[in-house]
């Protein structure tokens, strides 16, 4: 087994158990899925984060959309690459959304996970919980250490 082979499986044993302790642990906002292209352009025209591994775009609701839940929508183009990857990509941006939105989003806002090629794939979890962690302050006007 080659390093990066033994690389990627640590990482995805890292997710695998950050997910379940996340699940179980999390008692905050709940997540909901974004599934229709109206949010995902509302988002891509509103407040931007990029970040080494992936780009975080969010939007406040208004008052009139319905529920305070925190929605997250996750986008990998073809240029990740083949199908294999851009299914990678998104499940390591869906284990990062479970274990750092419920502590650190807020209610009320629509936040939208784009995948950067090759690094989103490639770049340790910790390191991205990091990145998506200083994403949403700054996006939120919080300054990180270091800002």
């Amino acid at each position: 087994m080659d390093s990066a082979t033994k690389a990627a499986a640590t990482d995805r044993a890292v997710a695998d158990a950050t997910l379940d302790g996340a699940a179980s642990a999390v008692s905050g906002p709940a997540l909901a899925t974004l599934r229709k292209r109206a949010d995902f352009l509302r988002a891509a025209s509103a407040r931007r984060q990029g970040m080494p591994g992936f780009l975080l775009q969010a939007r406040r609701r208004h008052q009139d959309e319905a529920g305070q839940a925190i929605r997250v929508g996750f986008t990998c183009s073809k240029k990740l690459g083949n199908a294999v990857t851009r299914n990678r990509a998104k499940r390591r941006l869906r284990a990062l959304a479970r274990a750092v939105m419920p502590e650190t989003a807020r209610p009320g806002w629509d936040y939208v996970l784009v995948g950067r090629p090759g690094v989103t794939v490639e770049r340790g979890f910790a390191e991205m919980r990091a990145d998506l962690a200083a994403a949403l302050a700054r996006v939120h006007g919080q300054r990180g250490e270091g800002s």
